[in-house]
């Protein structure tokens, strides 16, 4: 079990930032009122696979399923020696033209970080051929083998660009 001092680190590490950003090297801001602009999973399918990197002193993993049925799959787990800290599950859904990412938390014991019927989401900002931003969320596209995430996240001291480096595994 966590001590309330290691759930509220992580609450912070991860609490997504969406206002109040400073401009970032490799992360874009939505601007409320603006519209997201037209794109489809095919524009995003490259990040479909088996991921894993290291983060936050331990090993991370993603799985992102191929697109099926108008959205993307992820399941994400962050272990440290060896022991699970948090999962996230993440999906990337075709909304209204554009794409939106909706993911939740969950502890080790899979309770939930979010309310039951709330999500962290992130609207779509922008699509280059190499990178997808979406608001505070971005994938960049390193080679077939290799990618990597940067996440706007709120700290005690104000928001910062985290970079995950992850390469592709086989199941």
């Amino acid at each position: 079990m966590f001590t309330k001092e290691t759930l509220w680190m992580l609450m912070c590490i991860f609490s997504f930032c969406m206002y109040g950003q400073s401009n970032f090297e490799n992360t874009l801001k939505y601007e409320e009122g603006s519209e997201s602009p037209k794109a489809s999973l095919n524009d995003i399918s490259w990040i479909q696979g088996y991921w894993k990197g290291e983060a936050f002193g331990g090993i991370v993993e993603e799985t992102w399923t191929p697109p099926s049925g108008g959205s993307m799959m992820c399941v994400f787990k962050h272990t440290v020696n060896g022991t699970v800290t948090f999962y996230e599950i993440v999906t990337i859904a075709e909304e209204n033209e554009s794409l939106i990412i909706r993911l939740k938390h969950f502890n080790s014991d899979l309770k939930g970080w979010e309310e039951k019927d709330e999500t962290v989401d992130f609207r779509l900002v922008k699509v280059t051929p190499n990178r997808v931003y979406f608001d505070g969320f971005t994938f960049e596209k390193v080679s077939d083998k290799e990618i990597n995430m940067y996440v706007v996240i709120k700290e005690k001291e104000g928001s910062s660009e985290v970079k995950f480096n992850y390469h592709k595994q086989k199941l």
